[in-house]
């Protein structure tokens, strides 16, 4: 806590120009301009892996997705393009056969020519229990993989499961047939150099400083990536990341600290922008089998008691929509009444706790992120933490690693935890992940109901948008009947970069894509 707190003190002591003075190291003070075709971009997390089927935050997926890439993908207005695959799939009338043809001038960085039998391994390897892939629950509706011709790759369901198509492109990625036993997954992992198709190679990982890739020179879009290398820095402080990028040491950097984004981005030599994201979500993660949650009305007690408005509009600024349901206010399947049942109302927050097994208030730990990803949530969560000191409910705020955290989350040993979410911007996929259960994050709420489940699975199904509304809008009211996950809101996205970068797009799935930008 006192590093956060020191942070903190310091950086609401002044605006950029105070924070960059107080905060730039030494060794920029005569730092000279990034020069040649050299991309350098900033995260603020460390990633645990770069192995496509493990990776549990979308700062790790920057890096994975230059190696790895995948049958289909999110272009940067998170609309589904092919990738590897010429076209998307034909579909069987039942919904649950899935027939993919294949680009057939895609080699992998080993000069293998990529063909369906990599496909085929690669999903057989996701699939196999013994692997313990993370991302493996999204995909077990796989029942059997195909391959038809060394062109032509064919899917089988257990059952009509549409989202699966839109899972590909974060969780996903094709690698050489054999390639597992002839390098293991540590290599994967932390050193994955020839093993993808994508327009970076792997050349060198530096614990807590970067990592490093060169540009594929066969790569199959040709004339990409226009940079010879790519350097990816992880800073976890703000104004360190704002620093290098005034400084020019930097190209681009995401998470700008929001208090202080209108203005860099109008700084000389800078632009910026942002958009709002329909996956990336500001979630409470309320553990529904520890106390006090486990009483419902203490947890609509809490949703009540937050003014997701002044956090959206003055924590940060305007990039972040509130809203207290899994749906983003912007997306189609939005349910206007489910938000106002769970929304902002001191008297009905008041009321839920007198119900509550807890009518006297109760203490209760919020676990937040030490460095920021898309968003800062220890700023989120000072606020939550003055709300509900209103109605009774003291908070006391832990601060862990994104490492240390997710875990925790994820073995649900937390009683509360915030932070920012990202998916694919698919509709099931929040509710799935976090309220049904033998998903990675099951545990993260605990909450397992029949009813939702049911819905869920007549989701998968359909694929008329009027229809799945109504289904979504009754998964939403469920939601606010029973309140076992908090919904602060949905982020936007930003980053700021160097004027002399080009073709550079705020992505709204990832935090960045830099295949086409040019230095």
């Amino acid at each position: 806590m006192d590093r956060f707190q020191t942070d903190r003190r310091r950086l609401l002591a002044g605006g950029a120009a105070g924070a960059l003075a107080s905060f730039l190291p030494a060794s920029l003070l005569h730092a000279q301009p990034n020069e040649g075709k050299t991309l350098t971009i900033v995260l603020p997390s460390n990633p645990i892996t770069m192995d496509p089927i493990n990776q549990l935050n979308h700062d790790a997926m920057v890096l994975g997705q230059t190696v790895f890439e995948n049958l289909v993908e999110y272009d940067v207005d998170g609309v589904l393009k092919p990738q590897l695959a010429k076209a998307l799939p034909t579909i069987s009338a039942d919904k649950k056969t899935y027939v993919f043809e294949l680009r057939d001038d895609v080699t992998f960085q080993n000069g293998k020519k990529m063909t369906a039998e990599d496909v085929k391994y690669s999903f057989d390897y996701l699939l196999d229990p013994e692997n313990k892939a993370a991302r493996r629950s999204l995909f077990t509706r796989i029942a059997k993989v195909t391959a038809l011709a060394p062109d032509k790759v064919q899917f089988e369901l257990s059952e009509p499961y549409g989202p699966w198509l839109y899972f590909l492109t974060k969780y996903m990625g094709i690698f050489p047939a054999g390639s597992r036993k002839e390098h293991g997954d540590d290599y994967f992992k932390s050193r994955p150099a020839g093993v993808g198709t994508g327009f970076g190679i792997f050349e060198e990982w530096k614990p807590n400083d970067y990592i490093s890739f060169k540009k594929n020179p066969n790569y199959w879009r040709k004339g990409l990536p226009h940079w010879d290398r790519l350097v990816v820095k992880m800073i976890q402080e703000d104004a360190t990341r704002v620093a290098y990028l005034l400084t020019g040491q930097v190209d681009i950097i995401s998470a700008p600290p929001p208090r202080e984004f209108s203005k860099l981005k109008d700084m000389p030599g800078v632009t910026g922008a942002s958009r709002p994201t329909l996956g990336g979500a500001l979630l409470m993660f309320t553990n529904n089998l520890k106390p006090p949650l486990d009483d419902v009305n203490f947890r609509k007690a809490i949703s009540a008691a937050l003014d997701r408005k002044v956090i959206g509009d003055k924590v940060y600024y305007g990039l972040l929509d509130p809203t207290s349901v899994p749906a983003p206010p912007r997306g189609w399947w939005y349910n206007a009444e489910a938000d106002k049942e769970l929304g902002y109302n001191l008297d009905r927050a008041k009321e839920f706790l007198a119900k509550s097994k807890y009518p006297n208030g109760a203490e209760v730990d919020l676990s937040i992120q030490a460095e920021p990803y898309l968003l800062d949530t220890k700023d989120a969560a000072i606020f939550v933490q003055s709300q509900l000191a209103k109605i009774g409910i003291k908070v006391n705020l832990k601060v862990y690693e994104f490492s240390v955290l997710i875990q925790q989350i994820a073995r649900g040993e937390h009683q509360m935890a915030l932070q920012v979410f990202m998916s694919p911007g698919e509709a099931s996929y929040i509710v799935q992940v976090t309220l049904t259960p033998g998903q990675v994050l099951s545990k993260s709420t605990g909450y397992d109901n029949p009813e939702l489940t049911g819905l869920l699975a007549a989701a998968f199904a359909e694929t008329e948008q009027a229809k799945l509304k109504e289904i979504y809008g009754k998964i939403q009211s469920i939601v606010a009947r029973d309140a076992p996950i908090g919904v602060l809101g949905y982020v936007h996205a930003s980053n700021l970069w160097r004027d002399r970068v080009k073709d550079f797009k705020v992505n709204q799935g990832l935090t960045m894509y830099v295949g086409e930008t040019k230095v």
